[in-house]
């Protein structure tokens, strides 16, 4: 199959951070424009090359178009992409005549992403939705639903639900099983922070959350997850520590904890990162070319649902259902089946193997 042709709905330091991931560019023209040196951070500090590459490029994709409320951004992105992106003037034309819709968000909350996706799932492409996937839960099921309506998926999911070092982790909690109570540090401050967090839980201790509590001086500060006693979940749940504020620097842990001692991970930061938004692209490339997320549905509803739940429990102190946010949305922008497709769920079960 020829290159799978992107067109990319913002241009944050997240669409430049896959971009070049994505696509042949200037590291030297990236480091001196813009956003452009944010990005340059991460995949290039090399103490003897500052054009050699430190992350994992990912070939097959080639970004067509660009898009972003300040043209100046948009062009920038253009000159960094080696001027082959065109830049468009309405975000309607980044879903015309492309393989696959990307809407990047680095620190965003997400309550524009139904609109930006929105043109292209009705033109059925293929679209991937940077973290948080939206603002409320509400948007998010929209968000499915109207996926569903035209039979073209969408997916959505943080770097930290696929760095592999995350995964590497996950597989030690065989040492200590059953697991009793898990930790995770990581950074809060807004929703696309705190989703970040809630995505490494997931990763490393798995989907099912039943309840959540939460306190703390900022939003979602301190988020205990309660998995209502599943066997293979920890039993005292996970407790997602994550109370900073943004920043372009950060590193997430996790530990575990049980009757047969503890288990800490490594750091998981600025240069673990790459490798799982490598993962990602390769998985929009999947979704592409199968038609399907790779990724169950009800897994990405989960994120938003937790982070709701979360907010309320902190304004009333108490413990707050899932169960309560996903009855308290409208049926009418619910998707058609909350839960995952049986296809979806074993391609999902491939793809954990």
């Amino acid at each position: 199959m020829s290159k799978i042709r992107v067109g990319m709905i913002g241009c944050d330091l997240h669409g430049l951070y896959y971009g070049a991931l994505m696509e042949e560019h200037d590291p030297l023209v990236m480091r001196s424009l813009g956003r452009g040196q944010a990005a340059f951070f991460y995949f290039y500090l090399h103490y003897n090359d500052p054009t050699l590459m430190t992350a994992p490029r990912v070939p097959g994709l080639t970004i067509a178009k660009v898009w972003d409320p300040d043209p100046e951004a948009a062009e920038i992105a253009s000159r960094i992409f080696g001027g082959k992106p065109v830049v468009c003037e309405r975000f309607e034309e980044c879903s015309d005549g492309v393989d696959l819709v990307f809407i990047p968000d680095c620190n965003g909350d997400g309550s524009g992403h139904l609109d930006l996706a929105r043109p292209g799932l009705k033109k059925g492409v293929p679209t991937f939705v940077d973290k948080p996937f939206a603002n409320t839960l509400r948007e998010t099921q929209e968000m499915v639903r109207l996926a569903q309506r035209h039979d073209t998926p969408v997916m959505s999911l943080s770097m930290l639900r696929t760095v592999p070092h995350a995964r590497y982790f996950r597989d030690r909690l065989q040492e200590i099983a059953p697991v009793g109570f898990g930790s995770i540090k990581g950074p809060g401050g807004t929703l696309a922070g705190s989703i970040h967090t809630i995505s490494l839980a997931q990763h490393v201790f798995g989907s099912g959350v039943e309840a959540v509590d939460c306190m703390g001086p900022s939003e979602l500060a301190y988020l205990h997850l309660d998995y209502g006693g599943k066997p293979d979940r920890p039993s005292a749940g996970v407790m997602c520590n994550c109370p900073s504020g943004p920043t372009y620097r950060c590193s997430l842990y996790g530990s575990a904890f049980s009757e047969q001692g503890a288990i800490h991970s490594g750091q998981i930061g600025d240069f673990e990162f790459p490798w799982g938004a490598a993962e990602v692209l390769k998985l929009c490339k999947r979704m592409v070319r199968t038609r399907q997320p790779q990724a169950p549905y009800e897994e990405m509803l989960e994120c938003i649902a937790v982070a709701e739940a979360g907010r309320l429990a902190q304004a009333t102190g108490r413990r707050v259902a899932l169960r309560e946010v996903f009855a308290s949305t409208p049926a009418r922008s619910s998707p058609s089946s909350p839960r995952a497709s049986s296809r979806e769920r074993a391609t999902h079960r491939r793809r954990r193997r």
